[in-house]
């Protein structure tokens, strides 16, 4: 085991640097892992070109990443489930267990909920961190560390296609081919929705979709709503059931809710702006529910099983793997338009 721990850390907007930080030393609760693969995701982009994700700013410097997997080097003394040697992957948010949402069923919601790779905690973008075994996930045998780190992104649209009630039968429109909506896609796939189409303002994306089973697919770039609206309804035969609104941008949302079949669902999924100008009143007298998404809810065993059965392949998702001290060259990567980036991966080692 390596003495140094090499870590991510954004000092604030537009500034990551390499920082070595001593190793943590888990607490009776916890789990020392030797991290193998942090995704890089939507929300550090936001919090690296912005200075902030939504209303929370970056005000601190902290370690980056949340979407990560690894091996457990050391078990507390209260932790009986997992051992030194266990590969997992790490649902990364640990909630009070004490509170009207938490005693309620939906821990997600729990207003002290401890989450990492915010400005008020480190994250895993890094060799070693500590993390509550609880929330710690064993992989099954057939189920790759790289793979392991997907499963964060993977539980979001596990727990978005419940909340939306989606099943065989629905059609669905997804509008943005990201990292996320490419993944709700798959999701929808193995829980036996055939009637999908699929938007983006970026071919290249599209053309990733097409590559994983998107046969219906529409570029809205500089096309207008109503000429979208039109050519997404053919590719459906009609307005969708559900919406999985993915890339948060104002004039997709407002798309969403125009299309969505009335008494059906828009799902926002994406990261947007926390304020923007919708047609609230065509989903009133339509009664379109529009819902959100917050992380998930006892989905990772579910993600888990989706991929260890072979209904889910997320490997095509991976494009990109960068170890540690090339942090700097990753992001370039994930915010240039031409690399063709999806789902970025930082490794501690290779």
């Amino acid at each position: 085991m390596a003495t140094d721990n090499l870590s991510v850390v954004l000092k604030g907007k537009g500034e990551i640097c390499l920082e070595n930080r001593k190793v943590p030393q888990p607490l009776p609760n916890e789990v020392l892992i030797a991290i193998h693969a942090v995704g890089i995701c939507g929300s550090d982009l936001h919090m690296f070109r912005d200075g902030k994700l939504g209303e929370l700013l970056v005000t601190d410097s902290f370690v980056l990443g949340h979407e990560a997997s690894g091996t457990v080097v050391r078990a507390g003394n209260e932790v009986k489930h997992l051992k030194s040697g266990d590969r997992i992957c790490i649902e990364p948010a640990v909630p009070c267990r004490k509170c009207e949402f938490c005693l309620g069923g939906r821990y997600n919601l729990c207003l002290v909920n401890k989450y990492d790779h915010t400005p008020i905690g480190d994250g895993s973008m890094c060799r070693y961190f500590c993390f509550d075994a609880d929330f710690c996930h064993k992989l099954p045998d057939n189920v790759t560390l790289d793979e392991g780190a997907l499963m964060e992104p993977l539980s979001v649209a596990v727990h978005a296609c419940r909340r939306a009630a989606l099943g065989a039968g629905k059609s669905v429109l997804i509008c943005g081919a990201g990292p996320i909506g490419l993944i709700n896609f798959l999701t929808c796939k193995a829980i036996g929705v055939t009637n999908i189409c699929i938007t983006d303002i970026s071919e290249s994306r599209l053309e990733v979709a097409k590559k994983i089973g998107a046969i219906n697919q529409v570029n809205v770039k500089n096309v207008d709503t109503k000429d979208a609206i039109a050519q997404i309804k053919s590719k459906l035969s009609g307005c969708p059931d559900v919406t999985l609104e993915c890339s948060g941008a104002d004039s997709s949302v407002r798309l969403a809710i125009l299309i969505t079949k009335s008494g059906g669902v828009v799902m926002c999924v994406g990261l947007g702006s926390p304020e923007m100008k919708i047609p609230i009143m065509e989903a009133s007298v339509r009664e379109v529910d529009i819902k959100g998404v917050f992380r998930y809810l006892n989905c990772f065993p579910i993600a888990l099983e989706l991929i260890s059965s072979g209904a889910i392949d997320v490997k095509p998702l991976i494009t990109h793997h960068f170890s540690l001290e090339e942090i700097h060259k990753a992001f370039e990567t994930v915010t240039s338009s031409t690399s063709g980036a999806i789902k970025v991966l930082i490794h501690s080692t290779f």
